[in-house]
């Protein structure tokens, strides 16, 4: 099983050129960051979570820029969003997005994505959240269109464009992975556009039926990831057991000093396992 790093990246923490090493030389593969372009005043949208929206939510960095800052620092570590708000990204933009940053960094991009969860948010963007899951759809199939065809074009109810021609190309192929956030309602676009599934948190024995629910849906075994996954060591080992491909311990934003502390307690952790 992998070990990679989920977090939020924010102008209050740890910068990405000291975090990505220091995730890269603790052996972790992975590091997976947040998205959100801001948080609206007026939120009725309940946190997920419960309670009072942590600040973090309203100071993440750039997901593109914050790991292109990695990559330029680091050699082996993956690179990730987790994950990058579809509903409110232009196709066009975010696959050039994409494919500049798995050519810098010579193929190590991975593409976590989801709906979203914040109504106001995503409505800024234009964005109806009674039809985002189909926008999302839209907008996965033609990112895809964007980076594997030399002449792309789209036509659909949320997107239409094309032909167009559109470099770089992933250094990947056909693309970069694709790991689809979200519960059960997500599985068929895990099925249909997802290369794996990533859960959100999920303690392992919450997490065994849903894997076996997501197979049944897909007809297929997708790999998990695990986003902010427990870092006890029972919890790994039931992770183990199922299978689980890569699970990710959450890192606190906090300054340089503190994040690297804390980093070498997860990294003991993952190290009993490896």
């Amino acid at each position: 099983m992998k070990f990679g790093i989920s977090t939020f990246i924010t102008d209050q923490g740890i910068r990405p050129t000291a975090l990505g090493p220091a995730v890269e030389d603790r052996n972790f593969d992975s590091l997976f960051i947040a998205e959100h372009t801001h948080i609206p005043a007026n939120r009725r949208s309940p946190y997920p979570a419960g309670g009072e929206l942590p600040e973090i939510y309203y100071r993440t960095l750039d997901p593109f820029v914050a790991l292109s800052a990695a990559a330029a620092v680091t050699e082996r570590l993956l690179l990730a969003t987790g994950v990058a708000l579809v509903a409110q990204r232009d196709p066009i933009i975010t696959a050039k997005e994409v494919a500049s940053l798995d050519l810098v960094s010579s193929g190590r991009v991975i593409v976590g994505v989801g709906v979203g969860w914040n109504r106001e948010e995503m409505e800024n963007h234009g964005t109806d959240p009674s039809t985002r899951g189909q926008l999302v759809d839209e907008r996965l199939m033609a990112m895809r269109t964007l980076w594997t065809e030399e002449k792309a074009e789209f036509h659909g109810r949320f997107v239409n464009f094309g032909p167009v021609y559109s470099w770089p190309k992933p250094v990947q192929r056909p693309h970069p992975p694709i790991y689809v956030g979200g519960g059960p309602a997500a599985f068929p676009r895990v099925a249909a556009l997802g290369d794996a599934w990533l859960a959100n948190s999920l303690p392992p024995g919450e997490l065994g039926p849903l894997i076996e629910r997501l197979r049944a849906t897909a007809g297929r075994d997708v790999p998990v990831t695990v986003y902010a996954a427990p870092s006890t060591p029972e919890a790994v080992e039931g992770y183990m057991r199922l299978g689980v491909e890569r699970v990710l311990f959450y890192l606190p934003t906090k300054l340089e000093k503190e994040s690297l502390e804390w980093l070498d307690r997860l990294a003991e952790v993952a190290a009993r396992f490896r």
